[in-house]
Formats: structure tokens, C-alpha cells, sequence
């Protein structure tokens, strides 16, 4: 009788589970008990698998996972890449505030990516975002050596990249490895063999090791729309008002308008940005009348 073997789930096609395990990748179907207990394995899910004949397996076990986003759904992620160009687009401080804060609230690392360094001054953003204790990095798209300090620092990890169109994403992954440019119909081809089409998460091995998850479903759009984070929880979202979040007057301080706040005289200060407190004021009015028990 076959053993079991720990495996990773690259990714998810028509039923089809697609396992990279002892050095090979099996095409899997899962146990029906999956479905019963309302669970869908998902790419980065780590898994136990039972070999078959030809290259197939029996998908048995899902792993814990550490963390999950529902759109497009893709498990335990090690960085959420936040991707902004500073030029065609410009950078939107908000749609970026709440890609990290999404991320923050998953137990997910962001990481700030400035594209096209060529066309703009990266530094106040780089200021900006090192202040709130974040990683960054800027990227200019026709250097691939720029990308160097990235690269070293996505190894061994999960990373998946999100971003508003246009801002570079496509291109950023090709600067990172060059073979991500034909990775997409060379894992349709190895994967799905042609059989469906999908905007399921996608999972590419980089060449330092660890794997880039990939798929038009990364949008700041989508993923906002998916992942919502109650007002109660949001200012731990923001890592840089860690200091000051037991130091207001009043207990209950949402961090608005109440007398006493160490969050907004930090703001005052300079120090926490003022652009990252504008960004939370706005999200906090987007789900201030959001109750506990909404989805």
C-alpha cells in the first residue's frame, strides 16, 4: 500500500488539485469528506496525498493553515506584495493602506513594492512606509538588478502580488525570473492538459527557492471586496499605532475626534504619517455602521 506524502497545492482546476510532492506534481482528487465538512482545498494549502498509478493521487489530509484569503483563495502566505508604480498610475495611499491593512489582519507580512523608480521619487514613499516598519522595495523595470534585494528577500517564501492595474505586476514577476514570462501556458499545459480555464490562484517556484502566486484575482478590487476588516480591529492593523493604542484618555477611543487620543497627537508629532491616519480615518468610516453579525 502506498504511504502518505506532504505535499503543496499549486493549484486547483475543475475538481483537479495539482500537488507538487517528492519532487513530482500529481494531479489529485479529493476526499468527498472535504465537501461534507464544508472545507475547499486551495493553493498553498499544504496536504497529504496518496500516490495512485500515472502520476495521480488521492487528496486525504488538509494541513492547518495559517492563514486564508477568500478571493481569490489561496492558503498561507508568508508576504502580500503590495505593488504601486509611481507613474501611469500614480500611487493611491489609500488603495495601498488597504492592501497592508488586509494583510495585517490575516497574519500575513506586507511589502511595499514602488515600480517604475524610473518616473518618480520613491523616497517620500519609502519614508512613508519604513516609518510605519514595513518592508520596501523599489523596482525600476528595465534594471533587473534593482530587483536583487527583492528577490533575496522573497526566498523561501510564499509571496502572492497585489496592485491596481497597470502599475506592473506582470512585468515585476518576469524582473524577479524571466521564465514566470512563459510560466502561465507552460503550467496550463503541464497542469490543466487544456481542459479548463480558471482565475484560481497559481503557485510559480522562483529560482532562489519559494513560489510567487499569481492570478488576475490579486486586484486591490477584489481582494478589498473579499476581505473586510471590523472597526474594533482596525487600528491594530496599522503596525505603527502599536506605541499609542494604550495610552488614550478613554478606553473605547475610536482615534477620530475624542479629547486625548495618543494616536492622533503621534499624528501631530510627526510621528506616524499623516497620509496613514487619513487612510484610517476613511476606513474606519467604511465599516463604522457595519455590524458584528453582517458578513
Amino acid at each position: 500500500m502506498a504511504s502518505s506524502l506532504n505535499g503543496l497545492i499549486l493549484q486547483s482546476i475543475g475538481g483537479f488539485y495539482y500537488v507538487e510532492a517528492a519532487d513530482a506534481v500529481y494531479e489529485c482528487r479529493a476526499r468527498g469528506i472535504f465537501r461534507k465538512n464544508g472545507l475547499t482545498p486551495v493553493a498553498g494549502d499544504r496536504v497529504l496525498i496518496t500516490p495512485r498509478e500515472e502520476g495521480t493521487a488521492s487528496l486525504d489530509t488538509i494541513l492547518e493553515r495559517k492563514n486564508y484569503l477568500i478571493r481569490p483563495p489561496v492558503a498561507n502566505l508568508d508576504h502580500l506584495c503590495v505593488v504601486a508604480s509611481m507613474a501611469d498610475p500614480a500611487p493611491n495611499p489609500l488603495i495601498i493602506d488597504k492592501m497592508i491593512a488586509i494583510a495585517e489582519s490575516k497574519g500575513i507580512e506586507p511589502v511595499v513594492i514602488l515600480t517604475k523608480s524610473d518616473l518618480g521619487e520613491t523616497s517620500p514613499w519609502e519614508d512613508i512606509y519604513r516609518g510605519a516598519g514595513l518592508p520596501v522595495f523599489s523596482v525600476t523595470m528595465d534594471q533587473p538588478m534593482s530587483a536583487w534585494e527583492l528577490k533575496r528577500f522573497l526566498s523561501g517564501k510564499i509571496s502572492a502580488f497585489t496592485g491596481n492595474s497597470g502599475v506592473g505586476k506582470s512585468t515585476l514577476m518576469n524582473v524577479i525570473d524571466p521564465r514566470l514570462s512563459c510560466a502561465t501556458g507552460e503550467i496550463s499545459q503541464k497542469l490543466g492538459r487544456g481542459r479548463h480555464t480558471t482565475r484560481s490562484a497559481v503557485l510559480y517556484k522562483l529560482p532562489g527557492g519559494g513560489y510567487a502566486a499569481d492570478t488576475p484575482g490579486f486586484s486591490s478590487l477584489d481582494l478589498e471586496k473579499a476581505e473586510r476588516i471590523r472597526k474594533g480591529r482596525l487600528a491594530g492593523c496599522f503596525r505603527e499605532f502599536a506605541p499609542y493604542l494604550g495610552e488614550c484618555r478613554f478606553t473605547s477611543c475610536t482615534h477620530l475626534n475624542e479629547p486625548g487620543c495618543a494616536v492622533r497627537a503621534a499624528v501631530e508629532q510627526g510621528m506616524i504619517a499623516r497620509s496613514r491616519y487619513d487612510s484610517y480615518t476613511v476606513m474606519y468610516s467604511e465599516v463604522k455602521d457595519w455590524k458584528e453579525w453582517e458578513k
